[in-house]
């Protein structure tokens, strides 16, 4: 009986250790995957940040030229402007005489097809 007992110990102590390993391998598992799932999330932070400043680098070159094209813009406005303002004042004294010269020359005729009443 002594015999089979430790037979029964040997046995118990062999589940034990298979038990031991089998949750050492376990945990190395998870550890496997914590650290991949870690390394994949760095990797997909490293490209997203690659990602954006290529996107900020284009949006500067194609912002940046509609800026440069905005800024020409408005400076042709004001430039028209300023001829206008000034071709006003040139000829606003001469435009007013004219005007009113046609305004208050009236010079009373009778019109070629009137025929007086007989």
């Amino acid at each position: 009986m002594t015999s089979q007992s430790q037979g029964i110990q040997q046995l118990l102590q062999a589940e034990k250790r298979a038990k031991d390993k089998l949750e050492e391998a376990k945990k190395r598992k998870g550890k496997r995957l914590k650290q991949a799932k870690e390394e994949a999330t760095a990797e997909i932070d490293h490209y997203r940040l690659q990602r954006e400043k290529e996107f900020r680098n284009k949006e500067t070159n194609v912002m940046g030229s509609q800026g440069n094209l905005s800024a020409k813009i408005e400076e042709q406005t004001t430039e028209a402007i300023r001829n206008l303002t000034s071709s006003y004042h040139k000829n606003m004294e001469s435009m007013m005489k004219k005007l009113l010269s046609t305004i208050f020359d009236i010079s009373p005729e009778i019109h070629p097809n009137f025929r007086p009443a007989v």
